[in-house]
């Protein structure tokens, strides 16, 4: 593929974000911004780059499904690419001319290759639009027929249906290619909910607040992090499924709480703002310039009793001593499945065989957040994915080898109090939030264990 790159062309930056994606290993969010700078994309046109790339990225393998009947021979990587994200744009986007997919297309086959694959991308596309293409109803087997229409690898739909269920996998699994909703958390030390409202709609911003989370508002109509709002701190970007740990921790000012994976920060600068700014909240990291990240959200919001360090949270005991917070927070490294419909190209990455590796690393960091923990204080191990092994299956480990640790409930808002078990697993299709766990446990004090 000839790398002539075409200065503010949307669908030509498309195509090195998404060649890049399935052949360099890139990942489609950092690429995103990168790409939009190189190729000077417009305001105007980042909405639709945006759209194209992960809409195709989402529907990848449902693309593939209907070329395949129109594909004979084998195809360049590159020229697959420019198929599917042709393909996206007539079936998904109905404002785009079908012919203007096409000239478009062909345009860029030219400039990347020659006239022969422009021939190729033209006859393919043109048999498209006049026979249309096929249905899902072909396909007799249902767990391959979920696993096209909603473009999920065979193995991740067998695995869900097995721990939900067809009718949880499908709608899950549908979800997933829809758009994520943008929510910002308000900082609650700053202002209200309503005054931040009102912050945001004199700024061109719609807002509305959440019906699960008092702090939590949902936002359209443009770009919060580019607004004067954010920039002086009343708000932060946030899922509102990554609110709840901070609910379950159950802080009070004054306590010393240790956020043990902590970047890049939502959480560690939600639990300074439930602490009234009385107390301490030491985030901890692995990687450096994710530490410096949490350290520039908390300047940004104004709090002052946020540490942070850079460590390995396997190995905080010996840095911080036994028994040296009222709450640990473990969000662990996790498989992410549950924000597939953030970054798409997490459900071509991941396997089968990575939860068992996961699940490893999740038990060796809840381990050491007992040794952390003071007796009678509260741990609350999170994730955001929805996987039944790393979940569930990690917490009841954890309490089949710690007895000085009970299972609580998860203390949440009151629209979860129907669901305010100790293990608590949000679908995405629940409140069209991120898929997130959340399972809650004291340390057993003297006095209790006695009793």
């Amino acid at each position: 593929m000839k790398n002539k790159k075409i200065h503010g062309n949307v669908r030509d930056a498309a195509l090195s974000i998404l060649y890049a994606v399935e052949n360099k290993q890139a990942y489609s969010n950092l690429l995103l911004n990168t790409t939009m700078d190189s190729y000077g994309i417009s305001a105007k046109n980042k909405g639709l780059l945006t759209e194209i790339t992960y809409g195709t990225l989402q529907h990848q393998m449902t693309l593939d499904y209907y070329l395949e009947p129109y594909i004979k021979g084998k195809l360049d990587p590159w020229v697959r690419t420019l198929l599917r994200l042709s393909l996206y744009q007539i079936v998904y986007l109905d404002r785009i001319p079908f012919h203007a997919v096409i000239n478009e297309a062909v345009e860029i086959a030219k400039r990347r290759g020659h006239g022969g694959i422009a021939s190729v991308v033209n006859g393919i596309l043109r048999s498209i639009q006049r026979q249309g293409v096929r249905s899902f109803n072909e396909i007799a087997d249902p767990i391959k027929k979920i696993s096209v229409e909603t473009s999920h690898p065979e193995w991740m739909i067998k695995r869900w249906s097995e721990q939900f269920g067809m009718q949880t996998t499908r709608e899950m699994a549908l979800e997933n290619n829809k758009a994520p909703l943008q929510t910002v958390r308000v900082n609650t030390v700053q202002a209200t909910p309503e005054q931040v409202i009102e912050m945001l709609e004199s700024e061109g911003l719609s807002a509305e607040p959440s019906k699960i989370i008092l702090e939590c508002l949902i936002v359209t109509g443009g770009q919060p992090v580019r607004t004067q709002t954010f920039e002086k701190g009343f708000i932060t970007i946030q899922d509102e499924s990554s609110m709840l740990p901070a609910y379950a921790l159950q802080v009070e000012p004054g306590m010393k709480v240790l956020d043990m994976c902590a970047a890049p920060g939502g959480k560690t600068t939600h639990i300074a703002e439930k602490l009234e700014g009385r107390g301490t909240v030491l985030a901890m990291d692995l990687h450096a310039h994710k530490v410096k990240l949490i350290e520039e959200t908390a300047k940004r919001l104004g709090h002052n009793i946020i540490e942070t360090t850079v460590g390995d949270g396997r190995e905080s005991s010996e840095r911080f001593g036994l028994e040296a917070f009222d709450r640990v927070l473990v969000d662990a490294p996790c498989s992410g499945l549950g924000v597939i419909k953030r970054k798409p190209d997490i459900k071509y990455t991941k396997t089968s065989d990575d939860f068992e590796r996961l699940q490893t690393i999740q038990l060796s960091l809840l381990d050491e957040a007992v040794k952390l923990l003071k007796p009678g204080g509260i741990l609350v191990y999170s994730t955001c994915t929805i996987d039944t092994e790393e979940n569930r299956g990690t917490a009841e480990k954890f309490m089949n080898t710690h007895p000085e640790m009970e299972q609580i409930p998860a203390e949440l808002p009151k629209a979860f109090k129907s669901k305010g078990q100790g293990l608590v697993q949000v679908f995405p299709q629940d409140f069209g939030s991120d898929g997130f766990f959340i399972a809650s446990f004291r340390k057993i004090d003297g006095t209790v264990a006695e009793s």
